[in-house]
């Protein structure tokens, strides 16, 4: 592929994002805009194993929602005696399906909102975190400003944006472009607050990536073309496991959008991070359970 190809791809990603943002359709609401699987998730019935204290509560990714994200890691999970639960967040006026656009600091309030209700629902006293992309990083606001430490045992990132992002370079060329970063930060405040030094990342990162008491998790793929350099998904500090997949099974080429949709190989990783007291060795053959 041509240089110039290349650089196009993510222009065009950066488009399309904010292209759906702008097109009208009908009011999303608070809720999801889908009905619930009967896939065992979403069960406000479900209580805690001893075996799985905790609930898990599946956090999507920018342009995600709670079901379309979590096909394929919510029924793995429940498979394997989890509570599980997914909100939508994020949600913009006249766009479905289509969240996590909105201010990311708005979208943790939601976060731990919803993390109330799950508890309370369940009767436990803390929840696991997992989020993929914006999902795996809007979490540690919650975390650090909203009080979601004390209610929260561990965080799995998977590519998370925790140090933003430069799009392969696409965001350095917005102060290029006189009013770009205004148009993005208008109609999709969520890619302007993930954009590699955006206000909103220098506020969460500073004094350190972690809060005491909660265990961070991070899976991270080579091949991410979205979070870039896909290193900035890392995180520093006490508890942290920084992972890369391709270290797990060199032969898993998956980016951005696979490793969080349906990477069998992620999600034994994460479900190592979910019970480390029985953790397995992830390998390519955990794609086979």
């Amino acid at each position: 592929m041509l240089p110039w190809k290349r650089a196009l791809r993510p222009l065009s990603a950066l488009v399309l994002a904010v292209a759906v943002a702008l097109t009208p359709a009908a009011t999303a609401t608070a809720e999801s805009t889908t009905a619930t699987p009967s896939s065992g998730w979403n069960n406000y019935d479900c209580k805690p194993s001893a075996a799985h204290p905790r609930p898990v509560v599946l956090v999507h990714g920018t342009l995600g929602n709670s079901i379309d994200n979590w096909l394929v890691l919510a029924p793995y999970l429940v498979k394997r005696g989890y509570c599980v639960f997914s909100l939508d967040y994020g949600q913009l006026p006249n766009v479905p399906f289509f969240h996590g656009l909105g201010p990311i600091a708005k979208s943790a309030e939601q976060l731990s909102g919803y993390v109330d209700r799950v508890l309370a629902a369940t009767g436990a006293l803390e929840a696991d975190l997992v989020g993929h992309s914006q999902g795996g990083m809007m979490p540690r606001h919650y975390l650090k400003f909203l009080g979601g430490a004390a209610k929260v045992n561990a965080l799995v990132g998977i590519a998370p944006s925790n140090h933003g992002t430069t799009l392969n370079g696409f965001t350095e060329l917005l102060p290029y472009f006189p009013g770009a970063a205004d148009l993005i930060g208008a109609h999709t405040p969520a890619l302007a607050d993930q954009v590699a030094g955006s206000d909103f990342l220098t506020k969460l990162n500073a004094g350190g990536d972690t809060v005491p008491g909660v265990r961070y998790t991070v899976i991270a793929t080579r091949y991410d073309e979205v979070v870039t350099p896909w290193q900035s998904a890392y995180l520093s500090g006490p508890d942290v496991r920084n992972v890369v997949l391709q270290d797990l099974c060199p032969i898993d080429f998956s980016e951005h959008v696979a490793i969080g949709v349906f990477d069998l190989i992620a999600y034994h990783e994460v479900a190592n991070a979910l019970d480390p007291a029985h953790a397995k060795p992830t390998t390519c053959a955990s794609v086979f359970g």
